[in-house]
């Protein structure tokens, strides 16, 4: 029988509390219950007057902030309206049924005048983090590294072309050092850097530069669109916890943000001893800077790069004690010289190689002479080749996809960050800070819940059992069972608290 939905539910009236409209598994409980935000009085206390009226509470400017980034929602006029009407957010917040809501441009405002030239949000990223290092939940021992783009609040169609200087790669002054040296041991006269023309040729490139964010990068990689953005470089552990990020513009190459992030990790992290990472990180420079810190790289296979119709490089092989190469036809590559670049060549014979049959497959240079090019630091790459065979690295990489790629399709589908919404740098990493920041939160918070579930199960399940049959029974699970993560804690709030003393 169809029945009809009375209206008069609108009028009730009921004696309530705030609390008991807030269902007990919703993340704002299970956050409230992880973190102690009364951290944030003595990080803000030198930006406010001892003088003027009573300012608004910042612990709740920035759960504000946060309810914004954990529920995705895409600004902050949106979430003032969503916490006007939700009760869950207005407890989080600590608000009654009719207190007033900060104006949403109250954030905003506090930001620029109080906050931009504070670490706040650092140490706010900073206190999650180091909490759930406390709970145990952050292992340090392997890192995934990677970085996404972050389309940057920019009109790609309207931009500037301008003449740029290119950023000096990672460890440049080692290698033009490298390269004199190997220069000098060879009998050639060393490069003068910075000088002639390699400063207005090599030095000056044309840039696309928006009108609207000139901060931002033109990115371009491979099919996908070009587009005005920013990278996200991130680090995080085998859990998914975002360990620190490094925010650059678009254009900005992978391999120039690693050192700075691996280095930031490694002073927070001392014990870390793997970095696993995609091809694009598989450079000279970095491989080198792995085994001065003494990292293990787990690394990719990267496909061969060249003309498919000619020989694949890996038929000429390198003979390190004669230090030349040996071509497929049985010939020798012998040394020539080191270039700017830092690359060793390795030149043919062109009387040996015009007589050879497989000439058409090997060059198509007029003097009938094959080059190849060998960095000076090639060793640590083939050292990082020769790791990619073993059962750890081969363990360990998959992993990427469950972790890093995991962190970043979350932060775009669930918390709002396919785009920013802000011009600049520094307010774009603000924005991909404080994501971060939300998601390590929400996860912090939802392991505390379920192992504080555990825990409460198993007091009400053996509270009519005696403290001896509990010692006898409790013991054995905890040694044998695939749960250890929560019973092990509980036998050890036991322990704690006297549970196990004999009557």
């Amino acid at each position: 029988m169809m029945s009809k939905q009375s209206m008069n539910g609108r009028n009730q009236f009921t004696m309530l509390t705030m609390d008991e409209l807030v269902p007990q598994d919703h993340l704002v409980r299970k956050i409230d219950a992880a973190i102690d935000f009364s951290f944030i009085y003595p990080i803000v206390e030198s930006t406010y007057s001892t003088l003027g009226r009573p300012s608004i509470d910042p612990i709740i400017l920035i759960k504000l902030v946060f309810i914004q980034y954990l529920f995705g929602i895409r600004s902050m006029r949106q979430t003032i309206k969503e916490v006007e009407t939700n009760m869950a957010y207005r407890w989080f917040l600590g608000l009654g049924f009719t207190d007033s809501v900060p104006h949403f441009s109250t954030f905003g405002k506090n930001y620029v005048r109080r906050f931009a030239q504070t670490t706040l949000f650092e140490e706010i990223f900073s206190y999650i983090l180091e909490q759930a290092v406390k709970a145990g939940f952050v292992t340090d021992e392997t890192i995934y590294m990677d970085s996404t783009h972050i389309k940057a609040n920019a009109n790609k169609h309207r931009f500037t072309k301008e003449m740029t200087y290119i950023e000096a790669k990672a460890f440049q002054d080692e290698l033009e050092d490298e390269i004199n040296v190997q220069r000098q041991k060879e009998g050639k006269r060393p490069f003068i850097w910075g000088m002639g023309s390699e400063l207005t040729d090599q030095g000056l490139t044309e840039r696309k530069i928006s009108k609207a964010d000139p901060e931002s990068g033109y990115y371009v990689k491979g099919e996908r669109e070009k587009q005005f953005a920013y990278s996200a470089h991130t680090a995080c552990d085998e859990h998914g916890f975002v360990l620190d990020v490094v925010v650059t513009p678009g254009n900005i190459h992978d391999s120039q943000a690693a050192v700075q992030l691996v280095k930031k990790v490694k002073r927070e992290f001392p014990e870390m001893k793997l970095v696993v990472a995609d091809a694009a990180y598989k450079t000279p420079m970095l491989t080198r800077f792995f085994s001065q810190i003494h990292v293990r790289p787990v690394l990719p296979y990267t496909r061969p790069k060249g003309k498919k119709e000619f020989l694949p490089l890996k038929l000429y092989v390198y003979d390190e004690y004669y230090d030349c190469y040996l071509c497929p036809g049985n010939q020798e590559l012998t040394f020539s010289t080191v270039n700017r670049k830092g690359y060793r060549e390795y030149k043919s014979n062109p009387k040996k190689c015009i007589l050879c049959p497989l000439l058409n497959e090997c060059t198509q240079s007029e003097n009938h002479q094959k080059v190849i090019n060998r960095h000076v630091w090639a060793a640590y790459v083939e050292e990082a080749e020769h790791l990619r065979h073993t059962e750890l690295n081969r363990k360990l990489y998959p992993r990427r996809k469950e972790t890093v790629e995991r962190v970043f399709a979350d932060a775009k589908e669930k918390h709002g960050m396919r785009w920013t919404k802000y011009h600049g740098l520094e307010k774009v990493a603000r924005h991909t800070m404080l994501t971060f920041a939300a998601m390590n939160l929400k996860k912090l918070a939802t392991w505390l819940w379920r192992k504080a579930g555990a825990f409460y199960f198993f007091v009400h399940i053996f509270s009519e059992v005696t403290q001896i049959g509990i010692r006898k029974l409790l013991i054995p699970i905890c040694l044998q069972s695939e749960e250890s993560e929560f019973l092990i804690p509980f036998l050890y709030y036991c322990c704690s608290t006297g549970f196990f003393i004999n009557p």
